[in-house]
């Protein structure tokens, strides 16, 4: 089992430290606030409060064993720049932070941080995203380069198989997993759907209106598949 540390539980740090709970992993939970600490007591592993950028606690807690560091005290840039060098310092093998600028995003990384996050910022362009193309149901971008989209099938393929739809040749993108909602009764006798996964789907298999396309391809041919 990963052994995880999550500083900082302001919205951000709840919401990661409770997502691996819920994954099965062990979590340790600092803050400083007694409050934000027994808010997240009664499901993560360890909750600790404490001055995270007192190294002298971080070792009484342990810190040093786990295999990943969640900094999330974004807001106070001096203060996660801080926690992060000690971090590195006590030989935390892997730390992810957040960062609330590109300044900041920027010295994190040049004090070895693995990953860097922009909560708010990812937010915006997803819902800017989805706004724009409504069809578009989510989107993780890989690189700067490639994209795995979900979107619903377009009215113009709605019914013909795969490679009918000539999305890989048109678009060069490649169609990763289908989902769709198939009808079902329920032990009471209702009608119902319940939606089933189809990965790796061979190019015989139809699409139907309201099934939903998982994706993968460059962003230039995903957005010529957008706009139709």
């Amino acid at each position: 089992m990963r052994k995880f540390a999550v500083i900082g539980l302001g919205r951000f740090g709840y919401g990661v430290a409770k997502t691996l709970t819920e994954k099965g992993c062990e979590v340790l939970a600092i803050d400083s606030d007694e409050e934000k600490v027994k808010d997240v007591s009664n499901f993560v592993t360890h909750a600790v409060q404490l001055d995270a950028t007192d190294e002298d606690a971080l070792h009484h807690v342990g810190i040093q064993y786990v295999d990943v560091a969640v900094v999330s005290i974004g807001e106070n840039i001096e203060a996660s720049i801080l926690i992060v060098m000690t971090l590195k310092e006590m030989g935390v093998k892997e730390v992810v932070a957040k960062a609330v600028t590109p300044i900041h995003g920027k010295v994190l990384r040049n004090i070895g941080v693995s990953k860097v996050v922009f909560p708010e910022r990812d937010m915006a362009i997803k819902i800017a995203n989805s706004l724009a193309v409504p069809n578009i149901l989510e989107q993780i971008e890989l690189s700067s380069e490639y994209s795995i989209i979900e979107t619903t099938v377009p009215e113009n393929i709605a019914g013909r198989t795969l490679i009918e739809s000539g999305i890989r040749d048109r678009f060069g993108v490649n169609v990763i997993a289908v989902k769709k909602r198939v009808p079902t009764i329920t032990e009471s006798g209702e009608p119902d759907f319940v939606e089933e996964w189809n990965v790796s789907p061979m190019p015989e298999d139809r699409l139907e209106e309201g099934d939903v396309l998982v994706l993968l391809g460059p962003n230039e041919g995903l957005n010529k598949l957008k706009k139709g």
